[in-house]
């Protein structure tokens, strides 16, 4: 492996973690986002699954998103009588999206961009260096 493939697969590190760090803000913008009517459904949490490809040209593995899911879990129910979506007995349904996990899953996926974004600054430097010491 030379370089530029390190650069190749960070980079695509990268963007899988850019496309999650956005799924994860849309679910955490959504987290109370319930029906308008009674029996409409509220936000659904989305999920991101990934993938391996092989980059034939430089014979690598790269990550990618596979696709961006639903989570099937149940929905919370609230009791709220005088919400527009609360069915007869007053319990509205809430999104299943719980802020804590959303909140770890975004820490999750920074530290993973940033130890990318490492990565491509230390092979920055080291062909930097490089140059350098062909220069003397």
């Amino acid at each position: 492996m030379d370089l530029s493939d390190a650069i190749a697969i960070s980079a695509a590190g990268m963007k899988a973690q850019g496309t999650r760090m956005k799924v994860i803000a849309e679910n955490v913008a959504n987290a109370q986002s319930t029906g308008e009517t009674p029996g409409d459904l509220p936000y659904r949490r989305k999920v991101v699954t990934f993938r391996n490809e092989l980059d034939r040209e430089t014979d690598t593995r790269l990550v990618r998103v596979a696709q961006i899911g639903v989570d099937d879990s149940d929905f919370k129910r609230r009791f709220d009588p005088n919400h527009p979506s609360a069915d007869a007995d007053g319990y509205v349904l809430m999104p299943n999206v719980n802020s804590l996990v959303e909140v770890m899953d975004m820490r999750q996926a920074q530290r993973s961009y940033e130890a990318n974004l490492s990565v491509i600054d230390s092979v920055r430097r080291m062909v930097s260096q490089t140059i350098d010491l062909l220069r003397a």
